[in-house]
């Protein structure tokens, strides 16, 4: 890779990952200002023939707010009947928004669910009664078929033996959690308020209960991270054979700078200039970006030398599993479908277009409380972003291309032809890609998987490709 990141016709990737905004996981579209409604409208005429698509319920509450975290989240503190009320209040929120989106986009109600995902925030604060109500109105008001997956995301610390137990009572097969390092001096770093060894013991009872999927999420580029700190997280990943990883680079760009995130009302307190200043006038470091690949290549080549499949970029589960179903469901080539995001800060898209959800909990709350719909804002494709938009998530996948399955999506277009053909051949002339006519496949090379997120957010967007000497197919 050192040589591909040395050629100038590929310093405009290296100037993305320095400028360091998120990764390919929200697609905005190019036509601002585009009514909710409209984007409703949309919505409901592509369920109304649709695959199994993803579901979120996003809970917003956490017992506290690590350094590095800009997503839209409400604090909720200590274990007291008003902590209670607060987490149970979000829950009533969150049905009576569901509920509105059943009202207002009637298709929703018979789209199969493929995977619904529990998200937050930190839903394993809640307490039982509320998981038990939340669940019982999605299995009751969804299409929920026999291969629907209902995946619930936790702090280490507050995933306890009850709470294991209670989620797998009710059906839960899938769990997620936020670890983000096994090294006890990055967690205290990061703000993090469990312990190395509650992330260990998470995992180990959650596996002695037969949950069918486990997966952590790793983060590197983590203040006073080193490589050989990342390396030992590694080692125990390997050791505890969790199911899936998804591995992470650290974010200082707000994720609003470029629409492919989503932000809460205030930044992250690593965001802020003078108090990363400070934090290394106190004696700390933050990696390099070289060190950052480092970090990115030991995981990538540990994992994969393990049996780990990445797919899609960024995300490995053991072989054998299959890739991470609800990110499968939104970027494989032959798949595609919609997903609805459902509380504070959500992220919902269709083919067409997409929309966010309120970030700010009081216009949140008093829109659903007023009987609408919390939606902030929407884009909507123009027809070369819409083919734009599905071959960059099909290249996030890290799979080939099938020309095939472009052109019967967009009849009378193909990879192979204008403007495709010359971005793709700009691509395999720096190494970047590979082009097969006969098999009328384009695939990323290992330097391109590297670089994917650079490539799709500065190159595929129908926009001239960087002049360079034309490759040979």
């Amino acid at each position: 890779m050192q040589a591909a990141l040395a050629a100038p016709e590929n310093r405009h990737l290296l100037e993305y990952v320095v400028e360091d905004p998120f990764g390919a996981h929200v697609f905005p579209g190019d036509e601002a200002e585009y009514e909710p409604a409209a984007f409703l409208a949309d919505l409901d005429e592509q369920l109304a023939r649709t695959e199994p698509i993803h579901l979120w319920a996003y809970i917003p509450t956490c017992a506290y707010r690590c350094r590095f975290c800009q997503y839209p989240v409400v604090l909720v503190h200590g274990d007291t009947p008003e902590a209670e009320a607060r987490l149970t209040r979000w829950v009533d929120w969150n049905i009576r928004e569901a509920a509105l989106w059943l009202e207002q986009v009637p298709s929703l109600a018979s789209a199969p669910i493929g995977e619904l995902n529990v998200f937050g925030g930190t839903p394993s604060l809640l307490p039982a009664a509320a998981i038990r109500r939340l669940l019982g109105f999605y299995r009751e008001s969804f299409n929920f078929g026999p291969d629907t997956a209902i995946r619930f995301e936790g702090d280490p610390s507050t995933f306890t033996v009850e709470k294991l137990e209670l989620l797998a009572e009710l059906g839960c097969t899938k769990l997620s959690s936020g670890v983000q390092s096994f090294d006890d001096e990055v967690l205290r770093g990061c703000g993090r308020k469990h312990s190395a060894q509650m992330c260990v013991d998470f995992v180990e009872q959650a596996q002695r209960l037969g949950f069918d999927w486990i997966s952590i999420d790793l983060m590197y580029g983590l203040l006073d991270q080193s490589t050989d700190s990342v390396r030992r997280d590694l080692e125990t990943v390997l050791d505890l054979g969790v199911t899936a990883v998804v591995c992470t680079k650290l974010h200082l760009r707000s994720y609003t700078d470029t629409r492919t995130g989503v932000a809460g009302v205030k930044p992250a307190a690593w965001q802020l200039p003078d108090y990363r200043d400070r934090l290394v006038r106190d004696g700390h470091r933050w990696p390099s970006l070289g060190e950052q690949y480092q970090m990115r290549e030991i995981l990538t080549d540990g994992l994969r030398g393990h049996g780990y499949v990445e797919h899609p970029t960024m995300y490995f589960a053991r072989d054998g599993h299959g890739p991470e179903t609800w990110k499968s469901i939104m970027v494989d080539q032959h798949r595609q479908e919609a997903e609805v995001a459902i509380g504070l800060g959500g992220s919902s898209s269709c083919r067409r277009s997409e929309a966010i959800t309120h970030v700010d909990w009081r216009r949140y709350s008093e829109a659903v409380d007023a009987g609408r719909i919390p939606l902030a804002s929407a884009t909507r494709f123009s027809a070369r972003a819409r083919e734009a938009r599905a071959i960059k998530m099909a290249l996030s996948s890290l799979q080939p291309l099938r020309d095939e399955l472009h052109r019967a999506r967009f009849p009378g277009r193909s990879l192979l032809a204008e403007p495709w053909r010359d971005a793709f051949e700009s691509l395999a002339a720096r190494g970047l890609a590979t082009l097969d006519a006969g098999a009328g496949t384009v695939a990323l090379t290992p330097d391109g998987e590297v670089l994917v997120e650079a490539i799709i957010n500065t190159e595929l967007d129908g926009a001239p490709a960087p002049p360079v000497s034309r490759a040979r197919w």
